[in-house]
């Protein structure tokens, strides 16, 4: 019989374990739990005859469980709900949307510093007590001048500062400090240590100038005004703020977050790369410090510490805002109002590991739980945000002037054919990228060289036999790194030291081909020996908050020249930099993925938007053996309305995104003709099963064909609707018997298809 009618309701739960046990479990309720219990809690309890985490679902439960056998909860670890009722709900539409699993999308939302229990700590801090008059410091910088330095450091400070941070700037020993508080110049406390990421308490960093309140463009006000029209509606709304680069997208999301917090809402605004928050964290700081507004980080790049106050202020109520990247969607928010996604065409809002979710999507969908407003930001938007729009699902606010009237920079094309015919053969800087690095130089102004490939060459090639060097286990051959002398593999990580002949017929002659960042790098320092020149990529920014420092130095005129991949490619803002070059426009064209086209396009519209965006113009210099594609071309006149046209008429012409949904199914493993075997069992099911309502087109080899050892080949499922047909799906592949050698892996929305 059902477990409510012979146990009180309040006195059992339904838990969902985070063990990757997919179904709920009613538990009992001891007795001193019983009046803080709630939905969403994080609780401990038996299972298997271990102790497990799991997440309360429901208070009661309609399961067939005799009382006597129910087993007991042991505590609630976190005393606020991981998973309040919005995101409880958004849990349950994620899981069945995406065809994720339980598990993988319980991890995914509650930060792995929660599930491990962790606690706040406290600090000691440092502050001012008995202020000895003018005297008194100068003898005491006669007879101890160390605890006058130290003293006069405090006093130079609004707020207690940490005792272990201020000795260490200022190189003093404890016993300095003791002494002054002996004396009681100095009063040593203990208070909580919120771990907060970017907060600079020593004013080490300066990301970003004082706040200083701009008068808004007449589209900027028309902005806000429908922004804050459709908050104040109180129902849920999506809006495409469509900006050209440098029109101040951020001052109207600044407006509008404004208005929400002084309204006593909650706030999450994404960005797509951890590389944009300190500036985007700084200006909302700057800009909410005023009204007593804390405002946190949120992103993978924190330490379990970081990561827990982020989330312990926003459960609790401390903060209201929180800024981060993709992850920052399942932020606990109270009284969400308002989500922002900035630069929301940008792939890699899309997670490639399990859960396999897209950002922006789930902040749209966690805005229609809330009854909240969804901004979407892009000077290129998605095509399928374009069509939301032409469909009358999304509203519009367009700016198309950048502000202070200032010009959009010059674009120049370099046809690289003929830049190897009249030259020395082929090179990876044109004449006129490098006369133009020079004059800037010359002229104290920035630069930024744009290449969105990591290492020194993208492959080693022997003239005598033909050999490349590949991955054992993947089908992608080796890119050569230069600091440490290695080939690797970017997709498994293996690493070889890199041959002085060729491995295969001895010759010395072996050849170095394409070019990666470290390549450019050496190459511009050649070109501009006395310049100070940084690399950002995966390898140089390995080490915590380095990207925070190199930024922070790029802005304050430290350094003349930034090479880097997709990480400097969109939303920072450097108001010297007037020079910005793509070194290979191609490189995002030529690849098997619909999408190459709309890609090419944003990724030419957004490097060239870090250009001249201050009191100088900007030139821009694309580099491409293609210059009359039409993304290209497109992207020259800075013809989005053109560009989205023919784009969006081919896609129709073939039924793609954003026309109709698109799933995709991969299968891997190490026996290609097992994998193949069992794709077509399996269409054998799926068919008949889902007749007209999909279209299914393979099975055929993915674009990288293997990885890590592992044959991979794919199904595309097209559908009007991906809701409607992926529970089915789903339901069809349980009751699948797949050989254990064989790996699938459903994947809805995909933006990558290699």
């Amino acid at each position: 019989m059902p477990v409510s009618e012979t146990v009180a309701v309040e006195n059992v739960v339904e838990v969902i374990p985070l063990s990757g046990f997919e179904a709920e479990l009613a538990y009992a309720v001891p007795p001193t739990l019983r009046d803080a219990m709630r939905p969403g809690l994080l609780v401990r309890m038996p299972l298997r005859r271990r102790s497990e985490l799991g997440v309360v679902t429901r208070i009661g439960s309609g399961q067939e469980v005799p009382p006597g056998k129910l087993k007991m909860l042991y505590e609630i670890v976190q005393p606020h709900p991981v998973l309040p009722p919005d995101l409880l709900a958004l849990y349950r539409w994620a899981v069945g949307y995406y065809a994720a699993t339980p598990e993988s999308m319980l991890e995914a939302i509650i930060p792995a510093a929660i599930r491990k229990g962790m606690r706040p700590k406290t600090r000691r801090v440092l502050a001012t007590g008995a202020v000895p008059d003018e005297a008194a410091m100068t003898e005491l910088e006669r007879r101890a001048p160390k605890q006058a330095a130290l003293l006069r450091f405090l006093r130079q400070k609004i707020r207690p500062l940490p005792r272990a941070t201020v000795l260490k700037r200022l190189k003093l020993s404890a016993s300095v400090c003791d002494a002054l508080v002996e004396k009681g110049c100095v009063i040593e406390s203990d208070e909580a240590d919120e771990r907060v990421a970017y907060d600079d308490e020593l004013g080490e960093f300066d990301t970003v100038k004082s706040e200083i309140r701009p008068t808004l463009t007449e589209e900027q006000e028309a902005a806000v005004r429908s922004v804050r029209a459709a908050l104040d509606s109180g129902g849920f709304s999506v809006r495409l703020l469509h900006g050209v680069t440098g029109s101040g997208k951020t001052e109207v999301y600044l407006n509008a977050i404004e208005t929400v917090v002084a309204e006593g809402g909650g706030v999450v605004f994404l960005v797509p790369e951890v590389a944009l928050a300190p500036q985007t964290v700084g200006r909302v700081r700057a800009r909410l410090e005023a009204r007593g507004v804390d405002t946190v980080v949120w992103h993978s790049h924190l330490s379990d510490g970081e990561r827990y106050d982020a989330w312990n202020a926003l459960a609790g109520g401390a903060a209201r805002v929180v800024v981060g990247a993709r992850s920052a969607v399942f932020a606990p928010v109270a009284k969400l109002r308002l989500v922002i996604v900035d630069e929301e065409h940008e792939p890699s809002y899309k997670q490639e590991e399990s859960p396999r979710y897209h950002g922006r999507d789930v902040a749209v969908y966690r805005a229609l739980i809330n009854r909240a407003v969804c901004v979407l930001g892009s000077a290129t938007p998605s095509l399928e945000s374009l069509y939301n729009v032409e469909r009358g699902k999304y509203a519009v606010d367009r700016i198309l002037k950048r502000v202070d009237d200032r010009r959009l920079p010059r674009l120049h094309l370099v046809d690289m054919r003929r830049e190897a015919l009249s030259g020395k053969g082929p090179t990876p800087i044109s004449r006129l990228l490098a006369d133009k690095l020079v004059d800037r130089f010359e002229k104290r102004e920035q630069s930024i060289l744009f290449l969105n490939r990591r290492g020194y060459s993208t492959s080693l090639l022997c003239p005598d036999c033909g050999y490349v060097a590949g991955c054992e286990h993947c089908s992608i051959p080796l890119t050569f790194h230069r600091t440490d002398k290695t080939l690797r593999c970017h997709l498994c990580g293996e690493t070889h030291p890199a041959p002085q002949a060729c491995p295969q017929c001895k010759a010395p002659d072996i050849r170095w081909r394409g070019q990666g960042t470290q390549k450019i790098e050496e190459i511009v320092q050649k070109i501009l020996p006395r310049a100070r020149i940084v690399r950002m990529d995966a390898d140089s920014m390995a080490k915590k908050n380095l990207y925070r420092k190199i930024l922070n130095d790029f802005r304050r005129g430290k350094i003349d020249l930034l090479v880097g991949t997709q990480m400097i490619a969109k939303g920072l803002d450097f108001p010297n930099v007037t020079l910005v070059g793509l070194v290979d426009a191609d490189r995002s064209l030529h690849v098997e993925d619909f999408r190459a086209a709309e890609r090419t396009f944003q990724l030419i519209v957004q490097v060239s938007g870090r250009a001249g965006r201050g009191d100088r113009a900007g030139e821009v210099v694309v580099q491409t053996a293609t210059p009359h594609a039409p993304p290209i071309q497109f992207a020259r006149q800075s013809d989005f309305d053109g560009f989205q046209l023919e784009e969006l008429e081919q896609r129709r012409e073939f039924n793609y995104p954003p026309f109709r949904h698109l799933i995709r199914h991969l299968f891997r493993g190490r026996n290609p003709e097992k994998i193949n075997f069992y794709m077509e069992q399996w269409l054998k099911v799926l068919e008949p099963a889902l007749g007209e309502r999909i279209e299914v087109r393979g099975p055929a080899p993915a674009p990288i064909e293997k990885i890590r050892g592992e044959y991979r080949f794919q199904l595309w499922y097209f559908a009007p609707s991906a809701s409607r047909v992926i529970e089915p799906i789903v339901r069809l592949r349980k009751g699948f018997k797949m050989d254990r050698e064989v790996i699938d892996l459903i994947d809805v929305d995909p933006m990558q298809m290699s």
